[in-house]
């Protein structure tokens, strides 16, 4: 018998899970292990709650939760719980799936105003994340700055923009809904330092923000290129992405809202005083090499919520060598150290979509195979000996049969329209399954 521990339970968790399963069949004992009382990780807690199509990859990984072979352990952190040195000693692998949760940080003066908050943040406050559920982002004053040029910076401006007929279909937490219809936001301005070419946006994510009922996307077309350079672009999505911009600078928009694309702009400085009420930026162009250079030009824009979509970081555990320039965990393809492995974004860094996980999982789970050779069997205690652990310390795990009776609760409770309503905290969960 093979043991193996998954740490984290998002789609690069769920993807080795499966891996493994397939390569050892009867002779894998495989544990699913997550900090919260509830599986899915980004699909629950990133995905965009009005993205519900994306979301139903959750399928797929409940068919991987039901093999007898897994085993979901929630409520358990690692690190705290459990060191990372006692799931080594109990399992023949440990496979770290943990995701990069953590905001980067801008790197300005000024960003821990009240009013600044990071991308995982917001998005875990209208996606219902235990962690992030009571923030209160400012909705009061009439502008909000975005900064960065990815999906998830168009998710929170469409988020932002959105009017509450829009939002049916949607499993947005009701905190975050009635918040959102009561705020007096009108412009939003999406800063990126380089420009229309330099976008990491795709076309279908894009696309969206012409489709806004309340919401107009403004985007000037002297910050683009020649349009002979457009036929240039190698990557055909960028390429669309790239019309689509230009399409928007084309149109007579009129709507009480406007999403501002302000290209070739950084932030160099929060300003208020006790609080967010503006952004100053600098001015950039691009060098011979494409990055983006300070021009000594600044301005400033009037901002009371102010959202940063620069990137993400995976935790720091004890006993994971850490790799700070990347924000990743040390490995090499894979590898962190004999029996000890690293999946997702955990391994390469807060890069790729949802199904780029997949391919990495069944890398790091064939990489896994060789070293172990279905068959063999490493003497390990594996989950007996979490259970004995856990027991010991008076430590309330979940199980998956326990998050299906959080996902009962929450779908009785869905207002009309919408698929659920989270429990936003971990008590409320754990109350509900008789642990607290």
């Amino acid at each position: 018998m093979r043991h193996f521990a998954i740490v984290g339970s998002g789609p690069a968790g769920f993807y080795t899970a499966e891996a493994l399963a397939k390569a050892y069949g009867e002779n894998a004992r495989i544990d699913i292990i997550d900090r919260l009382p509830v599986p899915y990780g980004l699909i629950r807690f990133g995905v965009a709650p009005d993205h519900q199509s994306i979301k139903k990859v959750a399928l797929r990984y409940d068919k991987v939760a039901a093999l007898d072979t897994v085993r979901f352990a929630g409520n358990v952190s690692v690190g705290d719980a459990v060191s990372i040195a006692e799931l080594r000693e109990l399992y023949d692998a440990v496979i770290m799936a943990t995701g990069a949760p953590h905001d980067r940080k801008l790197g300005i003066p000024s960003e821990e105003l009240p009013g600044v908050f990071g991308s995982a943040a917001f998005v875990g406050w209208y996606n219902g994340h235990p962690d992030f559920a009571d923030i209160e982002p400012p909705l009061d004053s009439d502008h909000a700055v975005i900064v960065g040029n990815g999906n998830v910076a168009l998710d929170c401006a469409r988020i932002l923009a959105k009017t509450e007929e829009e939002f049916e279909g949607s499993d947005i937490v009701r905190h975050a809904l009635e918040a959102l219809m009561a705020s007096n936001i009108r412009t939003i301005t999406i800063l990126g330092r380089r420009g229309p070419h330099q976008i990491a946006m795709t076309p279908k994510e894009l696309g969206e923000l012409g489709h806004l009922d309340a919401a107009a996307p403004i985007v000037d077309l002297a910050d683009f290129p020649p349009v002979e350079e457009d036929e240039a672009l190698e990557d055909r999505g960028l390429a669309k992405s790239v019309a689509i911009l230009r399409d928007f600078a084309s149109r007579p928009w009129d709507k009480e809202k406007k999403i501002v694309f302000d290209f070739f702009a950084r932030p160099v400085r929060v300003e208020g005083e006790g609080k967010a009420q503006g952004v100053t930026v600098e001015r950039t162009r691009l060098d011979e090499d494409g990055r983006a250079r300070g021009t000594g030009e600044t301005y400033e824009i009037p901002a009371g919520l102010v959202i940063s979509c620069i990137g993400y970081s995976s935790p720091h555990i004890p006993g994971v060598p850490y790799d700070h320039r990347g924000g990743r965990y040390e490995n090499e393809n894979g590898v962190i150290e004999e029996g000890f492995y690293a999946v997702g974004w955990a391994r390469r860094g807060p890069s790729g979509t949802i199904g780029t996980n997949r391919p990495d999982g069944y890398e790091v789970a064939a990489t896994i195979e060789a070293a172990l050779p279905p068959g063999s069997d490493g003497g390990r205690k594996g989950r007996d000996g979490l259970e004995k652990l856990l027991e010991s310390r008076d430590v309330p795990h979940t199980s998956f049969a326990d998050w299906r009776k959080i996902e009962a609760a929450e779908e009785a409770a869905a207002r009309a329209g919408s698929p659920r309503e989270k429990m936003i905290s971990t008590e409320e969960m754990l109350r509900l399954l008789g642990h607290a």
